[in-house]
């Protein structure tokens, strides 16, 4: 079972969830007397782990100051931990796996290089400590010398952030999440930047770092995440602009610095951050709409991000233009997408659908919350957001545990239905005679 990686990955992440289960339950980690209830500890530790963010407690009013490191230690090894370590194997241990198991760990780590496993180790390392340090450096002074807090506060709620944004975890230790510096870019831009970069994902980390300015020579995987992420990121801004202009309870109040900054900060976290600026709850239909589709897009892959992935959606958009055209390849960047790609991005994105639509109906049926709502959160859980219209609180059992299994697929089964297709390619000795059903 431990050589292969498609069992591998969610038991290190049950693992990890059962033991930040379990250090929750335990009356430190509690504010008011008493441990916490299983179902909110067993929630709150899937929800780090799977670095989502959202939560049925306050977190700064609800966990001790033990329990909040529990959670803030949760979301970093979710973060980068366990996938450090599965992507790992798979370079250090090429020789034990076979041929179909190293194609496996492939499919997630994308064009990572399997002969240089320090080098991989370096570039994680390096990039998380830099970057967790700068940002929190940022923040622990604005909070210091601007909000007047001492520096012990200033520092907590430094790293905090910062560790929460880089592993794209939603979790905040403020309760308005960060809606407290709606007008402060210096806290703001901070956070944005460090969950761009992280979910970029790996693999185009180590190309910007080989060839930052290269663009003809940086791997299919890169001009298509780079390229979708900055395309995706100009639509959420522009989008949130327009549908929020005059809301009285958003963006309208604002000046126009602020708008765009709000906005701004808005079109990153919905691909799969989780802080949040403006009260979601009162945004308008229409951005409900754009956020469901940058939520479940994601980020890149080999990385902190959820969602289906920018590559997965973008090879759909191939295929659908192919056969518009009328063309027998799917074509992007003048490179040929291979059919078994192909298949693969169509499947994930058909058992996300499914999985979304399941637990939306379940959810519809045991609550009163609305369509928008509850599609709002099954979206959001799924693609390991964290961001809520604010009905995660008011779920009964059943429907937490709902959000727990989408929140745990959502982070690790996009990778064992990846794997599990990557190792379930080999070709039977024959092929059954063809009929074409009508199609469309």
């Amino acid at each position: 079972m431990l050589k292969n990686p498609t069992r591998l990955i969610p038991v290190l992440f049950l693992a990890v969830i059962a033991v930040g289960t379990a250090l929750l339950l335990l009356p430190i980690a509690r504010v008011e007397d008493g441990g916490a209830p299983f179902m909110t500890a067993l929630f709150t530790s899937t929800s780090a782990v799977a670095v989502t963010g959202l939560i049925v407690e306050d977190t700064p009013v609800y966990w001790s100051t033990f329990g909040q490191v529990v959670i803030l230690l949760l979301f970093q090894i979710g973060g980068f931990g366990i996938m450090t370590a599965a992507t790992l194997l798979g370079l250090v241990a090429g020789r034990t796996f076979g041929l179909r198991d190293r194609m496996a760990t492939h499919v997630e780590r994308s064009r990572l290089d399997i002969g240089d496993a320090k080098s991989v180790l370096k570039l994680v390392l390096g990039i998380t400590i830099a970057v967790e340090a700068v940002v929190a450096a940022i923040l622990t002074l604005r909070l210091r010398f601007h909000y007047d807090q001492d520096w012990s506060e200033a520092l907590w709620h430094g790293v905090f952030q910062s560790v929460s944004a880089f592993n794209n975890a939603g979790f905040s230790s403020y309760s308005d999440s960060m809606m407290g510096f709606q007008s402060d870019a210096v806290i703001l831009a901070p956070i944005m930047i460090a969950v761009v970069i992280t979910a970029l994902g790996f693999p185009v980390m180590q190309e910007l770092r080989a060839r930052p300015l290269d663009f003809r020579r940086w791997t299919l995987h890169s001009k298509i995440t780079v390229t979708g992420t900055v395309v995706l990121l100009a639509a959420g801004w522009t989008g949130l602009m327009i549908a929020e202009w005059s809301n009285p309870d958003t963006l309208g109040p604002m000046s126009v610095a602020d708008k765009s900054l709000n906005a701004a900060f808005h079109s990153v976290m919905p691909r799969t951050a989780g802080f949040n600026s403006l009260d979601v709850g009162s945004f308008r239909d229409e951005t409900l709409m754009g956020n469901y589709l940058l939520m479940f897009i994601g980020g890149g892959s080999a990385g902190t991000a959820g969602g289906i992935k920018i590559t997965t959606f973008v090879v759909l958009l191939a295929i659908v233009a192919s056969q518009v055209r009328g063309q027998r390849d799917a074509v992007l960047f003048n490179r040929r997408v291979g059919q078994n790609v192909e298949r693969q991005a169509l499947s994930v994105i058909i058992l996300a659908l499914m999985l979304i639509s399941i637990a939306t109906a379940v959810l519809l049926f045991i609550t009163p919350h609305s369509l928008a709502d509850v599609l709002f959160e099954t979206v959001s859980a799924f693609s390991t957001v964290g961001l809520s219209t604010g009905i995660t609180g008011d779920l009964p059992p059943l429907g937490q545990l709902v959000i727990i299994v989408l929140m745990f697929v959502g982070r690790v089964g996009t990778i064992t239905v990846a794997t599990a297709l990557a190792l379930g390619a080999a070709r039977r000795p024959y092929r059954y005679p063809e009929e074409n059903p009508i199609v469309g």
